[in-house]
């Protein structure tokens, strides 16, 4: 097989589909902001496709992320603003510039001096744009929301801005709960508990960068867990011919627990 040529099939499938004579109506109809939640959505396929270690559906996640590449890039090229290969030339040229531990006479040798060398590179990315200069620049507001409070949290802790020690985050987490509990004791307005809750869940994930654990990986490992007990509570009420919806919060508690412990044995 050819160099590239998938690759090369891959972008012609897409000028074809783009193309006003005889194209696909559908991908006719779409531009960047229509086809932006669709590259997300694939991403989140990749790394669920990564979570399950299922490889044969990783590759086909995959290709479906890279149409998203294609996609992007043709509508670019349409408008004359750029084309595939300007983006594979962009990203080769970053990944050479960001690595001069590999291909210059940086002298990085350690997974900690490669990101202290790889951020400075960013920065003077930045800067050489005429980008903001604040610490806190370049964090895309498109991220999950959890994760980009804990690269928020990250880029301030680099300029000495966070918690001397883990117990601190501790007591901000107590104080936090304490305003919303007044809050909701209060009788206060939606706005005024999501602002509370929301200072809770920035908190926490400080708490997960202190503790070098990945709040959106936790999470996502806590809602897999979840929902395994639940479905689990559910078959085994099922199995005695019984719905949820008929059984009381006491039983289903009781149940869950069950469940809990057999996975604990």
């Amino acid at each position: 097989m050819e160099n590239g040529r998938n690759i090369d099939r891959l972008i012609d499938v897409m000028a074809q589909l783009r193309n006003p004579d005889g194209g696909c109506p559908w991908d006719l109809e779409q531009d960047f902001s229509t086809i932006a939640p669709y590259t997300i959505e694939e991403a989140y396929e990749v790394a669920d496709a990564i979570a399950r270690g299922d490889m044969d559906d990783l590759r086909d996640e995959l290709g479906d992320l890279l149409l998203q590449v294609v996609f992007h890039a043709r509508m670019a090229e349409e408008q004359d603003q750029f084309d595939f290969d300007a983006v594979a030339g962009a990203i080769a040229d970053k990944m050479i510039r960001r690595h001069p531990h590999v291909f210059g006479t940086d002298g990085a040798d350690t997974p900690d001096a490669v990101k202290q060398s790889w951020e400075a590179t960013k920065a003077a990315e930045r800067a050489e744009k005429g980008q903001d200069e604040s610490a806190l620049s370049g964090v895309a507001m498109a991220l999950p929301a959890l994760q980009r409070a804990e690269k928020l949290s990250k880029r301030a802790a680099r300029v000495g801005f966070t918690w001397p020690e883990v117990s601190w985050v501790f007591k901000d987490l107590d104080e936090e709960v304490e305003e919303l509990r007044a809050e909701i004791e209060a009788g206060s307005d939606p706005d005024r508990l999501e602002d509370e809750m929301g200072d809770i869940l920035f908190v926490a994930a400080n708490l997960a960068r202190m503790l070098n654990v990945d709040p959106e990986k936790a999470l996502r490992r806590t809602n897999r867990k979840f929902e395994l007990r639940f479905r689990a509570m559910e078959q085994s009420f099922a199995r005695d011919g019984r719905a949820l919806t008929d059984c009381s919060l006491d039983e289903m508690d009781a149940r869950w627990d069950s469940v809990k412990g057999v996975e604990n044995k």
